[in-house]
């Protein structure tokens, strides 16, 4: 498999850890006091952020599977242990953070692929097949342990020289981040840029207070704080402290320390939730442009397209905006566009750019478990700073991505949904009067047929919008038949990767597909 082809394989497995965030922030935010008041519901949610590299350990494993069995996910977590272990053994400075859950489902998922079906003899029978794949992954763990305990410290010294680095640049980071997370979005590769930025980026140490003031303001829902860790060591517990946070409308928190945990919080949305303050500032500016923009995009989008397909187009337009608005999911509505007319694509990595350095100018901080829809926005209102001021930068948002899409498609004539030269790259699946099949087993066949069978098919997967397929012939693949079917796009990455992007709907028709026996006769299935 090639180096892309892997990391979208990568970028994909990542994707199942990352799916515990919603119910751990839905937790975490309404057992807080100044919402439910529900302790063990908030420690709960908490519990999650807590173990999350262990998570990835076992997502990951069991992502790179090849049958998503739950045996990877117990190699999962033993390589987690001893690979995390044996490192700090070795150097007690070491933090991998969720590297440590990388390293250790990479290692676990591997494992099982080569061993799962190892046959030994009989006195060690019991041992053999799924057995033996933690056996494996523990002593291959062993090994990446020992050289991740010399070779880590100067690895981890360079990772948080980058951290302070894109920290300090201010501006020219943020715009930076924002710009490349847009730009991966087409090869399913930005999951790996967040995961470095929302969970390994910058670190704090847990805190836990009372009586917490800002500003002679009394704070009596914050009980936790989240503090560097050089300073969480010099901490007296019983005494009045006061703490300083970056970034933030109230730099100071003065409060009376009850205990200094040994928990370590790293990332930007990890930080958000474990009190640290000034974090938040790698996730605020998603929220104008997901909720605001990009459905001004797409109300733009709707008046450039002629008088006679605007039906035709305003069905899906609306709902993939109201989708990204709602839910923060947005590729189903960019995945429109950026095939289409890339300088439209490419405005939008720009705004989104913009739009971290802008929330950041004005001093907002906010965060989200799963993205940065309406349904996180309004959760965190509460942990959020100036969270109305953010509201009002996602308003204006709207304006300028409504006007800049609407002058770029006419006056360079940019091609946008009803406007295609060519009725194949059309998003809608109306062809001739045929419908897709609403029927998601039906559906399923058409695009196992459209994309050759399952003789072309490696490897079907899927991640929250798009199917992540491995392939055996590209040349084969019929994408006019994909897209009147529904697909609002196809990448290629190589020679052997394809991405069919579907919205939610994806994970559903890859699981269909994968319940279809390739003995099957798919002659009789109808395509458009």
């Amino acid at each position: 498999m090639n180096i892309l082809g892997y990391a979208q394989k990568l970028g994909k497995a990542l994707m199942l850890p990352i799916a515990t965030l919603p119910v751990a922030a839905l937790l975490l935010r309404l057992g807080q006091g100044d919402l439910l008041d529900i302790p063990f519901m908030a420690n709960a949610g908490g519990a999650i952020f807590d173990h999350l590299p262990l998570l990835f350990g076992l997502g990951i494993a069991v992502g790179l599977s090849v049958d998503g069995a739950g045996a990877a996910g117990i190699a999962g977590a033993v390589a987690y242990f001893v690979v995390t272990a044996t490192a700090k053994t070795i150097d007690d400075s070491i933090n991998m953070s969720f590297f440590g859950g990388i390293f250790a489902g990479i290692i676990a998922g591997h494992s099982y692929n080569a061993f799962y079906k190892t046959s030994l003899p009989q006195w060690l029978a019991f041992f053999a097949g799924k057995r033996l794949v933690p056996i494996m992954a523990g002593l291959f763990s062993l090994i990446a342990g020992a050289i991740l305990g010399v070779i880590w410290p100067p690895i981890q010294g360079g990772l948080d020289a980058l951290a302070h680095a894109i920290s300090s640049s201010g501006s020219i980071g943020q715009f930076a981040y924002g710009v490349l997370n847009r730009a991966l979005i087409p090869v399913g590769l930005h999951h790996v840029l967040n995961s470095y930025f929302w969970f390994g980026m910058g670190s704090c140490q847990e805190v836990v207070v009372h009586g917490a003031h800002a500003a002679a303001k009394a704070l009596p829902s914050l009980t936790k704080l989240c503090v560097d860790p050089s300073i969480a060591k010099s901490l007296v517990v019983g005494d009045m402290h006061t703490f300083q946070f970056k970034n933030v409308v109230t730099p100071e928190v003065t409060a009376v320390v009850d205990r200094v945990t040994d928990i370590v919080k790293t990332g930007d949305l990890n930080r958000f939730f474990g009190g640290d303050l000034s974090a938040g500032t790698y996730m605020n500016g998603f929220f104008p442009v997901m909720m605001f923009g990009l459905p001004g995009a797409a109300f733009a989008m709707y008046l450039a397209a002629p008088k006679e397909k605007r039906t035709e187009v305003g069905g899906i337009l609306f709902s993939v905006a109201f989708c990204a608005f709602l839910t923060g999911i947005t590729e189903p509505l960019e995945f429109l566009f950026v095939f289409l007319a890339p300088a439209l694509y490419a405005i939008h990595a720009v705004f989104t750019g913009l739009s971290l350095v802008i929330a950041n100018m004005f001093g907002t901080l906010d965060g989200f478990g799963f993205s940065a829809g309406l349904l996180d926005f309004a959760l965190n209102w509460g942990l959020a700073t100036k969270p109305f001021t953010l509201l009002l930068i996602g308003i204006a948002f709207f304006f300028l991505y409504f006007f800049t899409f609407s002058f770029a498609i006419r006056f360079f004539n940019l091609k946008s949904p009803g406007r295609e030269e060519d009725p194949s790259a059309a998003p809608s699946p109306a062809d001739k009067g045929h419908v897709p099949a609403t029927d998601n087993g039906i559906l399923a066949k058409q695009y196992l047929k459209a994309l050759g069978g399952h003789a072309n098919l490696a490897n079907i997967d899927a991640c929250i919008t798009r199917l992540r397929l491995t392939v055996n012939d590209t040349s084969v693949i019929d994408e006019k038949t994909l897209k009147h079917l529904g697909a609002m796009g196809v990448v290629k990455l190589g020679e052997n990767n394809l991405q069919v992007i579907l919205g939610p709907l994806a994970e559903i028709i890859a699981g269909e597909m994968n319940t279809i026996s390739p003995d099957e006769d798919l002659s009789d299935v109808t395509l458009p």
